[in-house]
């Protein structure tokens, strides 16, 4: 203990006294894990000499946070294979990809040489590249099993603002090019193309729908 008052005296050498109604800024001289709860303990010096444990959560940013889950650094300051959320496409937008619930990404790859991006697999199992100065969230997001919930009737469907859906082959062939025809064919309106969206793109069997004009990060 005396060791302890003897390293604050040294520390805080120099600085004036502070009044009790002013805020008292403490130099953190040890920091551990409190096995009972998931904040940090940490021991601080006072002005006054005396050390004290003061439990610090959103405070404590000189600590290697590098592996804790719900912390937010840019890519290129993590780890390979750390599964991140809530992810940047430009450095300072804010998050962009991998919101849903239950969702989460992997780094792949980090800079290497000349290159400025991270190399990141998406939900989707697409492999997108994205600025390393870009920010993330470490872990996953919550309520995995939201995807899996079933409602118990339609009406409970509008309650969350969901109108119903037709089908394509339900309409007339001035609506939708799967309508018309005998029963459900959709042969007769889209004159055996396959699946086609209200507008006529196709739809399915792996159509490519991204531009190829988009210059790929590298």
């Amino acid at each position: 203990m005396a060791m302890m008052r003897s390293a604050s005296a040294v520390a805080l050498r120099g600085l004036r006294r502070f009044s009790s109604r002013r805020p008292v800024s403490s130099p953190i001289i040890q920091a551990q894990e409190q096995p009972t709860s998931d904040l940090l303990v940490s021991d601080m010096a006072r002005v006054e000499g005396r050390t004290f444990r003061e439990r610090m959560a959103n405070y404590m940013a000189t600590l290697d946070i590098n592996s804790q889950i719900g912390s937010c650094m840019p890519l290129g300051a993590m780890r390979i294979g750390t599964i991140i959320h809530n992810i940047e496409i430009n450095p300072g937008q804010g998050g962009k990809l991998v919101r849903s619930a239950g969702t989460f990404a992997r780094i792949l790859k980090l800079p290497e040489g000349k290159s400025r991006c991270c190399l990141v697999k998406l939900p989707s199992r697409e492999e997108k590249f994205i600025d390393a100065k870009c920010r993330a969230t470490i872990g996953q997001v919550s309520n995995p099993g939201h995807g899996a919930k079933k409602l118990r009737k339609a009406g409970q469907s509008r309650w969350l603002g969901r109108r119903p859906t037709v089908r394509g082959v339900a309409m007339n062939p001035v609506d939708h090019p799967h309508g018309g025809g005998e029963g459900k064919s959709k042969s007769s309106g889209s004159h055996g193309r396959g699946s086609r969206t209200p507008w006529g793109k196709p739809t399915k069997c792996g159509y490519k729908t991204r531009s190829p004009k988009r210059k790929r990060q590298v």
